[in-house]
């Protein structure tokens, strides 16, 4: 069974009716599910389905040959295929296939054969020339590699550019799509894994909602042979050279250096080398730079993007010497002592996506055009105040939130503070208020959002609730 990923399969469904020759360009991070994605779209469809390899151009034109042949002849040995003689006559057989009936050909892993060929593209751009307005062949072309598949697909120098008939990038899943995974796990847990894991599939079946947490992190992380041992490491060899500068960096940046002078003194770099590194690290998905909503000529700030990334840095990274002497209590004190204080960023990201969320259902009174988060200086006070939650209506502040994921229950000091924040970014006087907590509010509060109909509280099973698997 496929969770969530409704959107995408409608979309790719609806071209497939449309009928004529169609183009779609998938792409997304490694192990976010693509893949398994267009498994399901073409299962009851007549499919050419070719993966490439990190390999040389006759490796993969011996594959492509071979799944040309498998949709010929689905029952005979692919080993007998007879071999085209290069791409140009290969995909000149599948547009020829495509005349007069409706086949799906999809290239998987696009980046791989490209750089095993650089004429592909230019081939498959005369051939879709030549043959779209009679066609009917749905080309998808899939690759993990976002700054080819962004530069070399859809970028104004390639080839291809302009034949596209839709793009779609595909991310990960947020937390009420990850639930799904667990659905017996208390809110509270399910947050906790969402925070360790991000929405990634893969990562997420690394747990069971038939186990404990602890035993959850002790299999998922603290044994050697587990796929998420390694995992961001081995990530991060496959997307650039001389990792060893953007292992510095990203320990930096899990550790809390978030600036770009911490970082450059931390790792021991100049600001220009550190700036290339950090543009690499944006430009592959595993670093997000971030500004404040609302400016005010602050310095961007740097944060991890992916939830594994920042888990394994944080705890796993500093203890894999005794996790391959399988010692792992060490990691585990240090992740049960730190792990509500690691969830506040996390926990603010389900925030955020809960709200957008409620922002695409119109349940938001003004729809906001932006959500983020702002810091800057309060002049009366004279320090540095920060308002976890902003989202934007052309520009006006119109909704503000505080999360708190924390043992004791939020009270009234909270609501009070983040209403005196939004002064100092002129926030509409109509702006709506949201508190988010782990664990519940005072009565106090609660007293006074009945009074406040701008001021909502949300706990995390409050927003599970509103949110429920499906």
């Amino acid at each position: 069974m496929i969770i969530g990923r409704k959107t995408e399969l409608r979309t790719l469904q609806r071209l497939y009716e449309r009928g004529g020759f169609q183009f779609p360009v998938l792409f997304g991070r490694r192990r976010v599910g693509k893949t398994y994605l267009m498994s399901e779209f073409v299962k009851d469809k007549r499919a050419i389905f070719f993966t490439a390899v990190e390999d040389n151009v006759t490796a993969n034109l011996r594959n492509l040959s071979r799944a040309i042949y498998a949709f010929d002849q689905p029952d005979a040995d692919p080993q007998l295929a007879p071999q085209y003689s290069d791409f140009q006559t290969a995909f000149e057989a599948v547009f020829a296939r495509a005349s007069q009936q409706r086949i799906v050909f999809i290239i998987d892993e696009y980046p791989y054969l490209a750089k095993a060929d650089s004429s592909v593209s230019s081939i498959l751009q005369a051939l879709i020339d030549r043959s779209k307005d009679t066609s009917q062949l749905y080309l998808m072309l899939c690759g993990s590699s976002l700054s080819f598949m962004r530069e070399q697909v859809l970028g104004e120098q390639s080839p291809l550019y302009g034949r596209r008939t839709a793009q779609l990038e595909l991310r990960p899943l947020d937390f009420f799509e990850s639930r799904r995974f667990f659905p017996a796990l208390e809110p509270i847990e399910a947050a906790e894994v969402y925070g360790m894991t991000g929405g990634i599939p893969l990562y997420l079946q690394q747990f069971s909602d038939g186990r404990s947490l602890d035993e959850n992190i002790a299999e998922a992380f603290l044994d050697p042979s587990s796929i998420l041992f390694e995992e961001p490491l081995n990530l991060l060899k496959q997307e650039v050279q001389k990792s060893a500068a953007y292992n510095s960096i990203i320990e930096a940046i899990a550790s809390g250096k978030t600036e770009n002078n911490e970082i450059a003194t931390t790792v021991g770099l100049t600001a220009g080398e550190l700036t290339y590194y950090l543009k690499e690290l944006q430009r592959i998905g595993l670093v997000e730079k971030e500004f404040p909503v609302c400016g005010g000529g602050r310095r961007p700030t740097y944060r991890l993007a992916d939830n594994l990334f920042r888990f394994w840095y944080r705890f796993i990274a500093p203890n894999r010497s005794t996790i391959e002497r399988h010692m792992p209590r060490r990691a585990l004190a240090l992740i049960q002592k730190h792990l509500s204080e690691y969830m506040g960023d996390a926990f603010e990201r389900i925030c955020r996506e809960w709200l957008w969320r409620q922002n695409v259902a119109g349940k938001l009174g003004e729809d906001v055009d932006e959500i983020g988060r702002w810091w800057g200086n309060n002049p009366r006070e004279r320090r540095e105040e920060e308002i976890d939650i902003v989202g934007l209506t052309e520009g006006v502040p119109t909704v503000l939130g505080e999360c708190k994921w924390q043992q004791e229950k939020v009270g009234l000091d909270v609501a009070k503070t983040l209403g005196d924040r939004g002064g100092l970014i002129h926030a509409s006087s109509h702006a709506q208020r949201f508190i988010f907590s782990k664990t519940g509010f005072t009565e106090g509060l609660r007293e006074e959002a009945e009074r406040d109909e701008r001021l909502h509280l949300l706990s995390i099973e409050g927003m599970v609730k509103s949110e429920p698997c499906e």
